[in-house]
């Protein structure tokens, strides 16, 4: 990274954040210029090499050029009818050669390497992202103070609140209040958010965003998920950026805010995305093989083996916040147990079994959450999978036990997901072989991964103060302090 004096800003530098998405406004509006003349200089390239942001530039003389496909597509408004986005992707100062190591060229090259291996050519990706939507979000931290506070309108919390005046100042509470933990699928008056969530949908679906379906989640205080349509790696990644975009913006314009934090709230579920994939060769479904388990074929099965070999290495691509372990804790049907299963939730990897067509037949990855890029995790994923193909990994035999009522003996035979985002790191640091196959992540990708993590984020939250409830905890007690 450089600096606008030129020196370099080093690979710890806040400034430098590897492979994530950036955004800058580059062209002239279309009310200015008109939206064919828009597209045009977009195509031509003529605006979009003067890019010079110092967080998304990365040497002198590279400059960020449209997507080839992505302009049409994406000229139609994020929040007027004066703004419009386009995809960017990497070149070198030649201004031809598209840089490697940015996180869509990561994707486009995971999948011609699974064509390369002749196991499949087309792996097809569907996330179910969740989020809430909150009515109030206030925080800080300084020097002396760290607090959050969230609020809802659905909060199960605020039965008892006044509200929603009247225009003779009345207020009055109309109740409608999910209570803890039995958000799944209820219908309105008591999801207050389903025309939210369907706006949202329609919005995503005017730029290709395919929405299966979209319904309330167990967690109170407005918590949803959307199903995306199977897609490559590639586009999913790319519509993952689109979807925050679209959803925050529709949220803003009501007064809400979304959040894709993986555990925004105590004791209550968190927001995950479990990612269903599969892979296919000449027009045929790979992981299909009707009587066996699941449905699922020899190839399926390896392909589980490889993930569930790796998932402690995944986990820093797929779960890359401190706050996605707050997520993965007993009790709260997170995915936390390395194994497969067709009915357990707590399982890493479950069979879904809605239908025995060859066409639905797929495995969903339920350890990622929201926050991740998605080209980085998907394309993980991939190649893990490629990897216990290639390798003949095949994973323990499926637990359709319930896992809550196993004597300690037999628990303690099953290993689980990483504690926290340094364990992940360490995994990854340790394990990523897999991921180098095809030069698909180059070495200098992993490493400036894990330095900047451990500097910018583990580092960071560990040289603050203490947390509220750690304060609360010491202050509170007439004997030494606990925490």
């Amino acid at each position: 990274r450089t600096r606008r004096d030129g020196k370099d800003q080093g690979r710890g530098n806040p400034g430098h954040r590897p492979a994530l998405r950036r955004h800058a406004g580059v062209v002239a509006t279309l009310h200015r210029v008109g939206e064919g003349v828009f597209r045009g200089r977009l195509r031509r390239r003529d605006r979009v090499r003067r890019i010079e942001h110092p967080r998304i530039s990365a040497d002198p003389g590279k400059r960020h050029a449209a997507v080839p496909g992505s302009v049409d597509r994406l000229c139609r408004p994020v929040r007027s009818r004066d703004h419009a986005l386009s995809h960017l992707q990497r070149q070198g100062p030649d201004h031809r050669r598209v840089l490697l190591a940015g996180s869509r060229n990561i994707a486009q090259k995971a999948e011609a390497y699974l064509k390369s291996t002749g196991i499949g050519d087309t792996a097809y990706f569907g996330p179910e992202p969740e989020f809430f939507i909150f009515d109030d979000i206030r925080f800080g931290q300084t020097y002396n103070e760290g607090y959050y506070h969230i609020d809802a309108s659905e909060g199960f919390w605020n039965a008892g609140r006044v509200e929603n005046p009247d225009a003779a100042g009345n207020s009055r509470n109309l109740g409608y209040k999910p209570r803890y933990k039995e958000g799944y699928f209820p219908v309105p008056p008591m999801d207050s958010h389903q025309d939210l969530r369907t706006e949202m949908l329609l919005t995503l679906e005017q730029i290709g965003v395919e929405i299966e379906v979209h319904h309330h989640e167990v967690g109170t205080a407005g918590q949803g998920r959307d199903r995306h349509a199977l897609r490559l790696a590639r586009e999913h990644g790319r519509q993952a950026a689109e979807v925050q975009v679209r959803v925050k913006n529709v949220a803003r314009r009501h007064g809400k805010t979304v959040t894709l934090m993986p555990k925004p709230l105590f004791q209550d579920n968190g927001s995950g995305m479990h990612v269903h994939q599969s892979l296919w060769k000449d027009g045929r479904n790979q992981f299909f093989e009707a009587g066996n388990y699941g449905d699922l074929s020899q190839m399926a099965l390896h392909y589980i083996g490889g993930v569930l070999k790796h998932a402690p290495a995944l986990l820093a691509l797929t779960n890359p916040t401190t706050n996605s372990y707050r997520r993965l804790v007993p009790g709260y049907e997170a995915p936390i147990n390395l194994i497969y299963s067709m009915r357990n939730r707590s399982a890493a990897v479950r069979i879904p079994v809605y239908s025995n067509s060859e066409k639905a037949k797929r495995i969903e990855t339920r350890f990622p959450d929201p926050t991740c890029n998605g080209y980085l995790a998907f394309s993980a994923l991939l190649m893990a999978g490629l990897d216990g193909i290639q390798n003949k990994i095949t994973p323990p035999g499926p637990l359709d036990k319930d896992l809550y009522d196993l004597p300690p003996e037999e628990m303690s035979k099953i290993d689980s997901t990483p504690a926290d985002l340094s364990e992940a790191l360490n995994a990854l640091e340790a394990d990523h072989e897999f991921l180098l196959k095809g030069d698909v992540f180059t070495p200098d990708v992993i490493e400036t991964w894990i330095a900047y993590k451990r500097e910018n984020e583990i580092d960071a939250i560990r040289l603050r103060a203490q947390p509220p409830w750690s304060s609360a905890r010491s202050t509170s007690t007439s004997g030494p302090a606990t925490s």
